[in-house]
C-alpha cells in the first residue's frame, strides 16, 4: 500500500496537470470546482470556473446573488441542480461560524449537496484532511489495480472499492495524493486505451483487460424525437416562457411544432441536433415557420437583442446558434450576433 502511495505522488508531483483550483486551493475554490466536475470534463469547466470565480469570488457574494444570475452563470454547463445546490450551500455557509466550511468530512455531509464523494474530497483537497474521496477516475484506477470484477451497478461492489480507497488514506499528503488518483484516471488509466506502459502503478496492477475492469451493466436507452418551432415575426423569436411545460419549467423555451398552428416556412432551412437527458437520446429539429393563426397566447415574443441575456436549455440554444450558423460548441450566444443574424433569418 505504502510502495502504491509513493510511486502515485512521485508521479503526480511531475505530471499534474495545471489547474486554476489547484493554484489557489481555498475551501471555497475547491467547493466549486468540485461541483462544477461532477458529470463535467475538466477542459469544459476551466472556463466557466474562471468566469465564476470573477463573479462570485466568496461564499458571500455567491449566497447574495439571486437564483437567476447563478443560473445563467451555470448556463451551458448542464445538470442545473448542481448550481442550485452550490448555491443553497453558501447560503448555509455564511450563517456558519466564520462563514467558512467544516474541516471533518462528517460535518461536512450535513451541508446541502454534500455527499460522501464531495466531502472527502473537500476535507483532503482544501483542508489537507486523511479521507478518501471516491469518484468514477478513482474507482476505475483500483478496480484495475485490485483487479475488481464485480459489477459496479451493485452496491456490494462499489462498496468493496470504497474499503480499499479507505485502507489507503495516510496522514502523508492527502491532497496531493487524491488529486494524484483522480488525475491517474483523468490522463493514464483511461476507461478505453488506457496507457498502461505510462503508469506508475503498471509494476504494481493486476492488469486484467482493461475493457472489462471496471465492469457495469448497461441503462436502456429511449430514444425519442422532437420538432420546435423558429418564428421570427415583428423583430422577436417566440419562446415559452418560464413555469410551462415538463421540462426545464425554469428556462425560457423554443416552443414545440404545432401542425394545427404553424406552417412550415422554405427558408431558412431546418437544423438538428442529438442529445441526451437522463435515460432519454432526443433528435430534436429546429422548423422555420409562421403562424397559421393567431399565435398561441403563452407563448411570448422576445425582443431579438434580449436573446443573450435569457436562459435557455443547453440543446435550444445550440438549435439557435446552428439556425445562425454559429457553431454551437462555446454554449454561448452574444446578443448583438443574435439580433442582426435573427433579423436577416426573419427577412431570408
Amino acid at each position: 500500500m505504502d510502495h502504491l502511495r509513493s510511486r502515485l505522488l512521485a508521479w503526480f508531483d511531475r505530471a499534474q496537470r495545471d489547474l486554476p483550483w489547484r493554484r489557489h486551493p481555498s475551501p471555497y475554490a475547491v467547493a466549486v470546482s468540485e461541483f462544477m466536475l461532477q458529470q463535467t470534463q475538466v477542459a469544459t469547466v476551466i472556463p466557466y470556473f474562471n468566469r465564476w470565480m470573477q463573479r462570485f469570488p466568496d461564499w458571500s457574494a455567491l449566497a447574495t446573488a439571486p437564483e437567476s444570475t447563478v443560473l445563467k452563470a451555470w448556463e451551458g454547463l448542464g445538470y442545473y441542480r448542481r448550481a442550485r445546490l452550490l448555491h443553497g450551500l453558501a447560503q448555509r455557509v455564511v450563517a456558519l461560524p466564520g462563514g467558512e466550511l467544516p474541516r471533518d468530512p462528517v460535518a461536512l455531509r450535513e451541508l446541502p449537496g454534500i455527499g460522501p464523494y464531495t466531502a472527502g474530497a473537500i476535507a483532503s483537497i482544501a483542508f489537507d484532511v486523511p479521507a478518501a474521496a471516491v469518484d468514477g477516475n478513482v474507482e476505475r484506477v483500483l478496480a484495475r489495480v485490485f483487479d475488481e470484477r464485480g459489477d459496479f451497478a451493485m452496491p456490494a461492489t462499489r462498496a468493496r472499492i470504497a474499503a480499499k480507497a479507505a485502507a489507503l488514506v495516510r496522514d502523508e499528503r492527502p491532497s496531493a495524493y487524491t488529486q494524484a488518483l483522480m488525475e491517474l484516471g483523468a490522463l493514464v488509466c483511461l476507461p478505453r486505451n488506457p496507457h498502461c506502459a505510462l503508469c506508475p502503478l503498471h509494476a504494481l496492477c493486476a492488469r486484467p483487460d482493461p475493457a472489462r475492469v471496471p465492469k457495469k451493466s448497461r441503462t436502456t436507452t429511449t430514444r425519442e424525437s422532437e420538432t420546435l418551432a423558429w418564428i421570427v415575426e415583428e423583430g422577436g423569436l417566440f419562446l415559452q416562457p418560464p413555469g410551462t411545460g415538463p421540462r426545464w419549467p425554469d428556462f425560457w423555451k423554443l416552443p414545440v411544432w404545432e401542425e394545427s398552428m404553424m406552417v412550415p416556412a422554405d427558408a431558412p432551412r431546418p437544423v438538428g441536433l442529438t442529445y441526451g437527458i437522463t435515460r432519454y437520446r432526443v433528435a430534436a429539429t429546429l422548423q422555420p415557420g409562421s403562424w397559421a393563426r393567431a399565435s398561441q397566447p403563452e407563448l411570448c415574443r422576445v425582443p431579438l437583442e434580449a436573446l443573450g441575456e435569457l436562459l435557455l436549455p443547453a440543446p435550444h440554444r445550440k438549435l439557435i446558434g446552428r439556425m445562425l450558423g454559429q457553431d454551437g460548441k462555446s454554449g454561448q450566444l452574444q446578443a448583438p450576433v443574435v439580433a442582426g443574424s435573427l433579423a436577416k433569418a426573419a427577412n431570408d
